[in-house]
């Protein structure tokens, strides 16, 4: 009977191979060189490339710079000249490093932040570590997760805006009428030009004539996830007592001081999405929780460990420069300024995107 062939990684081979060509015996063996890595023996992991003041790069050094890339970069060091260049380089890192030390670098404050922030995410990534993929989280857990949060799969219907702003209200109510017998977009669409304090001054940058006036998309009244900065509540209200796409409102609508004459011209209907075209997003959510968890697990368990003390008097007395205060509130949109022209056709709202077929 014959035995199947062994395959090794590529990358083992090539530091494997990097081992025996090495004819100049080992400096030194460390005690403790780490976990082998890319299939290498914790002999071969042991085995010394170079020496650098008393600092020692192993085999093992090699391969972990190695496999900290991606994997398409290591594709370049199959070759014994691009292992001795990298190897340079990491020599090259060790110099700098040994200089920087003897010149006080490492006790700089900015160097001593980034490896606080190097040493936060070994912690954290070491605790990752036994966490699932998302495609192994249980499908029990999955449907829970659906069934449990079923508001946020579900997509009310949406409603797009289009409006002629006016300043007094018996010319609204005159346009109001003017509008309800106009049977086409065209006649909106030139009625919004003549009327509306909206319609751009310069008529040959006006949008299609279909898409005049338009405001935004919004969902019903009362739903948070539905407003938009350009349409007033009132106008949001009344685009849902509208019966029909392309139908207009059957009264003047008042806010901010202005007398809208609304008009729907486009919806999408409510949608439920099925467990299925939700299942890639639960999976990732659920597992960012997991992160959450875990990260704040560990560190309430530091902090019992750690014995932690805040000077709250010396917190409030810390004032910054005026340059680094807050900035003011950024001036709320004026719902009377014409928003940019939409690319969707009358009575066609782009619904919602789901995960369907990711």
């Amino acid at each position: 009977m014959t035995r199947a062939p062994v395959r090794r990684p590529l990358l083992a081979i090539s530091l494997a191979a990097l081992v025996a060509g090495c004819d100049e015996p080992a400096l030194q063996v460390p005690a403790d060189a780490g976990d082998p890595v890319f299939g290498l023996t914790a002999e071969q992991s042991a085995r010394v490339l170079a020496k650098v003041g008393d600092r020692v790069i192993t085999l093992g050094d090699f391969g972990r710079t190695l496999e900290r890339m991606d994997q398409f970069d290591r594709l370049r060091y199959q070759t014994k000249e691009r292992r001795r260049e990298l190897l340079s380089e990491i020599i090259d890192a060790e110099l700098l490093a040994l200089e920087a030390r003897r010149r006080g670098l490492d006790n700089d404050s900015a160097v001593e932040d980034a490896i606080r922030q190097l040493l936060r995410e070994a912690m954290i990534g070491q605790a990752r570590k036994g966490l699932p993929a998302p495609a192994d989280i249980p499908a029990s857990e999955v449907r829970a997760y659906y069934e449990a949060n079923a508001d946020k799969f579900s997509e009310p219907e949406r409603r797009r805006v289009a409006a002629i702003v006016v300043g007094d209200r018996a010319l609204g109510e005159k346009v109001l009428k003017e509008a309800q017998k106009a049977g086409s977009s065209s006649a909106w669409g030139e009625l919004f030009l003549k009327h509306s304090l909206t319609a751009p001054r310069d008529k040959s940058a006006s949008p299609p004539l279909d898409l005049a006036g338009e405001l935004g998309i919004v969902s019903p009244p009362g739903d948070p996830r539905g407003a938009h900065p350009q349409v007033p509540e009132p106008v949001r209200a009344a685009a849902f007592q509208i019966g029909s796409v392309g139908a207009v409102s059957d009264t003047l609508v008042e806010a901010d001081g202005r007398f809208y004459i609304v008009r729907l011209s486009g919806l999408t209907g409510g949608h439920r999405r099925e467990l299925a075209e939700a299942e890639r997003s639960i999976r990732v959510a659920i597992l960012q929780q997991k992160l959450q968890d875990q990260e704040r697990a560990l560190e309430e368990e530091l902090r019992k460990k750690f014995p932690v003390e805040i000077n709250d008097a010396a917190l409030a007395s810390v004032k910054l420069p005026e340059q680094l205060a807050a900035p003011a509130s950024a001036p709320q949109p004026d719902p009377t300024k014409p928003s940019a022209p939409r690319p969707e056709k009358s009575g066609d709202v782009a619904a919602p995107a789901s995960d369907a077929g990711k």
